[in-house]
């Protein structure tokens, strides 16, 4: 159960370190302390968990899109760009899957 709940703490250390590059204090905050959250032992905090992680997909999704226009843009190569960010988004993706789990599920029901 601990190897299912691995990605989502480095996927939640991710989105922090980018939402803090990008200067939004708050949001980082509220992603170091969303793996936390897994230690209320109750339905929601499951559920919010989980969908943090699909939030999060749809960030780094925009964020790779909006960074390949700009690549473009400037002439520049945007390949590598798209695989790590679009790597990175599905860690997240498999992150937030894996909290779906029969083994974590019927920890938090």
């Amino acid at each position: 159960m601990v190897i299912r709940i691995i990605p989502f703490i480095i996927a939640s250390v991710l989105l922090a370190a980018h939402f803090f590059r990008n200067g939004n204090i708050l949001l980082a905050i509220i992603c170091l302390l969303l793996p936390l959250l897994l230690l209320v032992k109750k339905q929601w905090s499951w559920l919010v968990s989980q969908i943090a992680m699909y939030l999060g997909t749809v960030v780094w999704l925009t964020t790779t899109i909006t960074l390949i226009q700009q690549r473009i843009f400037l002439g520049d190569d945007w390949g590598r760009l798209a695989a790590i960010l679009g790597g990175v988004a599905l860690f997240t993706l498999a992150a937030g899957l894996l909290l779906n789990a029969s083994a974590v599920r019927s920890r938090y029901q």
